[in-house]
């Protein structure tokens, strides 16, 4: 006799039959149906137990990034419910499809102050994309369906389930139970701009004198980097990335000029955006660490916007042509329409391969001596510069936003287009890259992941250390360790006469840490042993750390512009 499914049961149904391989998550008193389902059913999914549910979303938003598949997570209900909102959080405004699946208390224990009781709809609704609280059990297949629909449709982005106790108890019937294919995946159902807007805009482009293009983390997202090259190419014009747009083009493409804004920008980048008579933002918010608060590119002029989110553009900037579509189609359309109309450039137009090497060329010669330097303590640019070197053809870096954010963004060179570094640039909490770092291992096992934090993050985090090594996972960190909350001691300093106030903390032996846990560690104070280090460290079969005595960021030559003089 077949029994019938369980609400539990169904959860576990949906999320295998929308293609979920791995779930990131940690177990609690009204998650028991489900991980009971999860034991029970011949399901193929991997679940991975992780020590804190605000890790098990970040794991699940890194993983997103680099397969382009829905990240999966869950937590129990009370304090798992609030652990887990800050990695949707950040998959959210980033535009990365994750689910957050909470379980809670009873429906027939609501109102009755039963342990852990929150109202987790209203806590997650204006955090996420799409959010729902089941009341039935014949209401599962469907929210999940919504949910897969509202993540990977349109701007992706993430969605909360919460699944209460009794409900994954009670009956349903097997026939409700399917998914709609295509929506494990994201971005699904593409749409393309309205061509009236992409004609304006290509005969705009080859008006032109000299088009820069800004590209934001969308075109990665959309898997445009093809097209990105196509259209630069033909227009010669140099391309600008965002912090998060990196990999829109290979670092080493002739058009790139490298990052833009606030964080990690140089003067040598801002010199291209300044030179510019057109910008074409291609999948980026045009926000205040991309723009100089508003000021790069400046208000005379022209703007075209392409964004699959219309809330997006002429948000900050009055703009000319609104191109609202999927970046890949977007891009593959100007092609075709700038094509049609190329030979009609006017002469003199500036020569894009010339603006970007300028940029590069710059770049580098300010940032070579850094990296070579033995001063000590340790130059965080010394470190950039030896992965640079070191580094496997497509590995994959994930920063958090305090201490490597700035030097990553500015001087971290992926040789191909991709996505090839990750950080959280949407809320910039601190604890993410460690976390993440392992997520984007399990995506992609056949790529070196290196994870690198300052210890102010490796403090929020460390106990995932032992997740790492239980589950065998060959991730390589770097600690930036120099005792301190950086970012805010540097802006302490340039903005508050250096009255440092509650900053500075003691410094921990990373590499101790690491060995007690199982990792195998170096810990590097001089700068000559840093490179034997790293090169240990990479060829070492299993996970290991490289806890680098480094210099204070408010001390260092930090690629971000209001600490710059």
């Amino acid at each position: 006799m077949t029994l019938p499914y369980t609400g539990a049961d169904a959860m576990v149904h949906m999320l295998q039959l929308n293609g979920v391989k791995h779930i990131f998550g940690l177990c609690g008193d009204t998650s028991l149906p489900f991980y009971d389902a999860m034991a029970r059913i011949d399901h193929g999914m991997d679940h991975i137990l992780t020590r804190d549910e605000r890790s098990a979303a970040y794991m699940a938003d890194a993983y997103a990034r680099v397969t382009d598949r829905v990240g999966v997570c869950e937590g129990p209900s009370g304090g798992g419910a609030t652990y887990l909102l800050p990695g949707l959080v950040e998959a959210n405004e980033s535009s990365v499809a994750v689910l957050g699946i909470t379980s809670d208390v009873s429906v027939g224990a609501r109102g009755k102050f039963p342990l852990t009781e929150l109202d987790q709809q209203a806590l997650y609704r204006p955090l996420t994309k799409w959010n729902t609280t089941i009341d039935r059990v014949d209401q599962i297949p469907h929210a999940v369906r919504s949910a897969f629909r509202a993540m990977t449709t349109g701007r992706p982005g993430a969605a909360h389930i919460c699944l209460p106790y009794d409900v994954q108890k009670h009956a349903l019937d097997e026939a409700d139970v399917w998914a709609q294919p295509g929506h494990g995946q994201f971005p699904a159902y593409r749409s393309a701009p309205d061509p009236a807007a992409v004609e304006d805009a290509a005969q705009r482009l080859v008006a032109a004198r000299s088009p820069v293009l800004i590209c934001g983390g969308g075109v990665v997202i959309a898997g445009a980097t093809a097209e990105l090259d196509a259209l630069a190419t033909l227009l010669n014009a140099p391309v600008c990335t965002t912090v998060s747009g990196q990999g829109s083009l290979a670092n080493t493409h002739p058009l790139n000029a490298g990052v833009v804004g606030t964080n990690g920008g140089v003067e040598s980048t801002r010199a291209v955006v300044a030179q510019a008579d057109l910008v074409l933002f291609i999948g980026a918010r045009a926000g205040s660490t991309t723009t100089e608060h508003w000021q790069m590119p400046s208000r005379q002029v022209s703007i075209l916007h392409l964004d699959v989110d219309p809330m997006t553009i002429a948000t900050n900037y009055r703009t000319d042509v609104a191109l609202v579509g999927d970046a890949k189609l977007g891009l593959a359309a100007l092609h075709a329409a700038v094509q049609a109309r190329i030979t009609r450039r006017p002469a003199g137009a500036a020569d894009g391969v010339a603006l970007a090497a300028r940029a590069r060329a710059d770049k580098q010669a300010f940032f070579a001596p850094l990296a070579a330097s033995l001063e000590r303590p340790i130059r965080p640019e010394r470190v950039v510069g030896l992965l640079n070197r070191l580094l496997p053809a497509k590995a994959i870096v994930v920063a958090d936003p305090g201490t490597p954010c700035p030097y990553f963004s500015a001087y971290f060179d992926a040789p191909q287009a991709g996505r090839h570094f990750i950080t959280n640039r949407a809320h910039g909490a601190l604890g993410f890259s460690l976390a993440a770092g392992f997520g984007a291992a399990v995506g992609q096992p056949d790529s070196v992941v290196v994870s690198v934090m300052g210890d102010g993050s490796f403090g929020f985090t460390c106990g995932e250390l032992e997740t790492v090594v239980r589950r065998g996972v060959p991730l390589k960190m770097i600690v930036f360790s120099n005792s301190v909350y950086g970012w805010i001691k540097a802006s302490q300093k340039t903005g508050y006469g250096e009255r440092y106030f509650s900053v500075d903390f003691n410094r921990t032996d990373h590499a101790r840490v690491a060995e007690a846990f199982g990792v195998k560690a170096w810990r590097v104070e001089n700068p000559a042993d840093l490179e034997s280090a790293l090169k240990a460290a990479l060829a070492h079969d299993g996970p290991a750390l490289v806890d680098v005595i480094s210099q204070e960021l408010q001390d260092t030559a930090v690629p971000v512009s209001q600490w710059m003089g």
